[in-house]
């Protein structure tokens, strides 16, 4: 049996005030993440840290320039997709403007910590909403 390939990926939980950034995927080459709901971010390059790759992710995704420390780490999440498994090292970032520009997601909404659970999110998101929601 082919084993199975393991990404290592980095989220950023964005608050600006008192709610969080939640960033809607477009159409995927897996049905199951299509249109899902995410944490901005991505996979971590060799030569980075988490928080290195964070910085860059949300730079090239949104434009936002913003400092993330190993300091503001909140929850690792391994989950087992149907075509690949996933390590997801999530990280608070407090924004100072809620000023984006969105470019590769196709909608995010702004949400209080007690509606995350509104929205449809991708499986490997769930885990740190539902912490999230019980901070």
């Amino acid at each position: 049996m082919e084993e199975m390939k393991h990404i290592e990926v980095v989220a950023g939980i964005l608050i600006y005030e008192d709610r969080i950034l939640c960033m809607q995927r477009d159409a995927d080459k897996y049905d199951y993440l299509s249109y899902k709901y995410e944490f901005p971010g991505g996979k971590v390059e060799p030569s980075e840290t988490n928080s290195q790759a964070l910085m860059r992710e949300l730079r090239e995704e949104m434009e936002i320039e913003i400092n993330i420390s190993e300091n503001d780490f909140f929850m690792t999440v391994t989950h087992q997709y149907p075509d690949f498994e996933v390590t997801m090292r999530s990280y608070v970032c407090r924004l100072s403007s809620p000023e984006f520009i969105r470019k590769i997601h196709i909608n995010h909404t702004w949400l209080k910590r007690p509606d995350l659970d509104k929205i449809d999110w991708a499986p490997a998101d769930q885990p740190i909403v539902k912490k999230l929601m019980l901070e």
